[in-house]
């Protein structure tokens, strides 16, 4: 009997008061104006990249298409 109550885990009663206060990492101004200046950077050079992928693929497509129209000679 008394191996088992050995091999019981413990639980540890906190009072109210006992709560420690986890303080939250306060945001500057200046690395909150940061961070908002690298999200619209990356969502203008996202943005950019499509065009260019677009200009691509639409360059490919009238390559094919004109390719694929036998030539008159």
């Amino acid at each position: 009997m008394k191996n088992k109550e050995t091999k019981k885990a413990r639980i540890k009663v906190i009072k109210k008061g006992e709560v420690r206060q986890v303080e939250k990492p306060t945001v500057s101004k200046e690395d909150e104006k940061e961070s908002t200046r690298r999200e619209i950077v990356s969502t203008v050079s996202d943005w950019v990249n499509e065009l260019r992928d677009r200009r691509t693929d639409s360059a490919l497509a009238i390559d094919q298409l004109f390719s694929a129209i036998p030539q008159k000679a």
